[in-house]
């Protein structure tokens, strides 16, 4: 076979098989063309790298395709933190368009007032007598113990006071007046507690009785000897409600009692208190059981 320039040189094909590369015909001398070969050769390498390369390409691609898919399955999942993530918007929710319901404010009505059952005859309608006011035998006082005496009760108010009181008493409608003694050693107490139908009669008779020589008359009686009939002692007067309260205390020795006699001023104090208490009472019960009715 001729190589001169007016036929074409035939070039060995890595591709074909060695019966049909170009020597194997049936002119050719048998000599391989080793420049051809190694041509061929450097192309088929060339391919070769190119074939890997794109193949990585590839993988990389798919092995990214696989991890996006994971991560999005991931997030069509539950979500983690317990939220739902499909969910449809709040507009389309059933129910996101119903009106919150609104109540009106109400409050508990406010404690009856003690004191407005003891004001007016027409509220303060709970028996009344010598023993509801001041119960028991004796009545003690923080470290000090007294001993009941004798009570009284009686409608015609001025017959158990003294001085200018009954003249008060009168004018201002006491429909009642109930007495009490105690005694604690050679003092004794007597408290008086006048009753008006209103609380502006009890007032008044409180100012106009105050300061002046008006005295509920002492209780002897029961263990308590007569005292207060000449001697000076000590007087109070006060008022609680439709109640007026008075008190005389002094020594059952018929001494007079004087700013010195602690012990006189602190019994008369003690009864004092003890009878605004016993009012008190009376108003706070009825008015418990006006509310649980």
């Amino acid at each position: 076979m001729s190589y001169g320039q007016g036929e074409p040189q035939s070039q060995w094909d890595p591709w074909k098989p060695h019966s049909q590369q170009p020597w194997s015909s049936s002119g050719d001398d048998g000599t391989p063309d080793w420049a051809a070969l190694a041509e061929a050769s450097e192309t088929r390498n060339k391919r070769r790298r190119l074939l890997f390369i794109g193949g990585g390409a590839l993988a990389t691609v798919a092995v990214g395709t696989a991890v996006a898919m994971a991560v999005v399955s991931a997030n069509g999942g539950d979500d983690p933190q317990g939220g739902p993530s499909n969910l449809p918007a709040s507009a389309s929710l059933p129910g996101s368009d119903t009106a919150t319901p609104s109540f009106a404010p109400t409050s508990a009505p406010p404690p009856l007032d003690p004191k407005d059952f003891i004001s007016s005859a027409k509220k303060d309608t709970a028996p009344l007598s010598p023993d509801t006011l001041f119960p028991g035998t004796r009545l003690t006082m923080g470290e000090t113990v007294y001993k009941k005496g004798t009570t009284a009760d009686t409608k015609n108010c001025a017959s158990a006071a003294g001085g200018t009181l009954p003249k008060i008493l009168t004018a201002n409608g006491c429909t009642r007046l109930i007495r009490v003694s105690y005694a604690n050693g050679g003092i004794a107490v007597t408290v008086g507690v006048a009753v008006f139908d209103t609380e502006a009669q009890a007032t008044k008779v409180k100012a106009q009785a105050v300061g002046k020589k008006n005295l509920v008359n002492p209780l002897p009686g029961k263990g308590i000897k007569n005292f207060c009939d000449a001697a000076i002692c000590r007087t109070t007067t006060n008022a609680y409600g439709r109640y007026a309260y008075f008190t005389i205390s002094g020594f059952t020795s018929g001494k007079n009692v004087t700013t010195k006699d602690t012990k006189v001023f602190a019994a008369g104090d003690d009864l004092q208190n003890f009878t605004f208490n016993q009012i008190h009472r009376r108003g706070q019960a009825q008015a418990s059981a006006a509310a649980n009715q």
